[in-house]
């Protein structure tokens, strides 16, 4: 349920009602906006006395809200969520890049690819410190090093982190070190580490799963959300399918959905959608056709000599040109790239 206060309510009406939902056992989520403040409602397995509330001075109208995931709906809040990140806002009317390699191989290859990166006007790098792999045998991150790695980068050249995280004994580490924090495809269902996204005071970004329907991930998102972190960040990422001429299938076709069922921000990921360098700029660019909110993409200064995912990732002349095509395109579609 969403309950809809006044435009003129006050402070001291909003807490009211914020008790009152306490007391029925429930957890109420307020969500100031520009006009009036909206409160969901979580935690009911039946039915909610409405006229508990409906009686409450300065309530205007209480919603019911059907979906399952109820903070993520555009049942709960209308209006796209914006995030506010120090380096790059995420979300409508922007179009933000995140760029960077695979993985952190050494200190040297870091910094160069962060300065190339601030050097085109480009403010996130993204980069994993722990990487999850298919064989035991692949090389898995530099870990803890890998972070102080990054976490140099970021004082050096003033570009933001990206990086995932894997599991919550490292979370805490993680979340120090990044200033938008990823879970991965693997872990996207991972219940006991989305609760802990939940607690994060930084930005998640939640890839979809690789077989995961729209439902399951609007769901693991609602983990988040639900959590307390209202920062959160849908990245389409590939899905897979029975076809071979790619990685995996990259699911622009979820977008328009995505966007009129959830006020979260999409970003989509045409490296790991495709898993070849090739595909990625017209991908990249169909994405920003589609009415994604930007890209997580890779990058590397040498990718034939890549320590994972050199197949996938472009080198800086490469990225170069897909920033002027995806400059070209924006203006028309009234997208501002960031």
């Amino acid at each position: 349920m969403l309950v809809v206060m006044r435009s003129h309510a006050s402070p001291d009406q909003i807490d009211r009602v914020l008790a009152a939902i306490r007391d029925m056992g429930l957890t109420p989520h307020p969500m100031p906006g520009p006009t009036r403040t909206a409160i969901g409602i979580t935690g009911n397995t039946g039915a909610i006395d409405a006229n508990l509330l409906a009686v409450l001075p300065a309530v205007s109208e209480l919603i019911r809200v059907t979906k399952p995931y109820k903070l993520a709906s555009r049942e709960m809040k209308g209006e796209d969520t914006l995030i506010q990140t120090p380096m790059a806002p995420i979300g409508p009317p922007n179009f933000t890049i995140i760029a960077g390699p695979c993985s952190v191989e050494n200190e040297e290859m870091i910094l160069r690819t962060a300065e190339h990166l601030a050097s085109r006007g480009i403010t996130l790098m993204r980069a994993g410190a722990f990487k999850p792999r298919s064989s035991p045998y692949s090389f898995q991150g530099m870990g803890l090093e890998g972070l102080a790695i990054l976490a140099k980068a970021r004082a050096r050249t003033g570009v933001g982190i990206v990086t995932e995280l894997m599991d919550t004994e490292n979370a805490d580490a993680v979340e120090e070190a990044a200033d938008l924090i990823q879970i991965g495809t693997r872990n996207m269902q991972n219940f006991s580490l989305l609760k802990r996204a939940g607690k994060a005071r930084k930005p998640v970004i939640l890839k979809r799963g690789m077989s995961a329907t729209l439902e399951e991930w609007l769901m693991a998102a609602e983990y988040i959300l639900a959590g307390g972190n209202r920062d959160v960040v849908l990245c389409e990422r590939g899905v897979r399918t029975f076809s071979d001429h790619s990685r995996n299938t990259l699911d622009l076709s979820v977008i328009p959905p995505v966007k009129a069922l959830s006020h979260l921000p999409i970003l989509v990921d045409p490296s790991h959608g495709t898993g070849k360098r090739a595909f990625v700029p017209p991908m990249a660019l169909a994405a920003l056709a589609a009415g994604a909110d930007g890209l997580l993409i890779e990058i590397h200064p040498d990718p034939d000599h890549a320590m994972s995912d050199g197949a996938q990732s472009l080198d800086f002349a490469a990225f170069d040109r897909l920033l002027e095509d995806l400059r070209r395109l924006a203006e028309p579609l009234g997208r501002t790239i960031v």
